[in-house]
């Protein structure tokens, strides 16, 4: 029982297709995918993994079904049910971050300065 196409057991994955698979949705248009294309884009023979993939992805809350072969990316929600994006929120934080270490430099000169006076004396 061998593949007409030799793929490695790991090419077969199913995690390895669902990671093409949400790399596909998150390139969508608007986030709306038609199953059947993705199928083709990722040259699936069984469409019962698709369904899989979307079953799963459906159930956490990351893509809606829109019709029946059209699913639409909702991305990762937040604890109020509200969209999260993550890229946003990592580039935020990291600006948060550099703020608040600016600050802490800010607020420890000053300590560092008088601790050197103490010693000096």
């Amino acid at each position: 029982m061998s593949d007409p196409i030799n793929l490695s057991r790991f090419e077969k994955s199913l995690g390895l297709l669902t990671t093409r698979f949400v790399s596909l949705l998150q390139k969508a248009p608007d986030g709306l995918l038609d199953l059947k294309s993705a199928a083709d884009d990722l040259a699936v023979k069984q469409k019962r993994r698709i369904y899989d993939i979307t079953n799963v992805l459906e159930g956490i809350g990351l893509i809606e079904k829109k019709n029946k072969n059209v699913i639409q990316w909702k991305g990762t929600i937040t604890s109020n049910g509200k969209n999260k994006d993550l890229p946003g929120t990592l580039g935020s934080l990291k600006l948060e971050l550099s703020n608040l270490k600016k600050y802490e430099r800010t607020l420890l000169t000053p300590l560092y300065v008088s601790l050197q006076s103490a010693f000096v004396l």
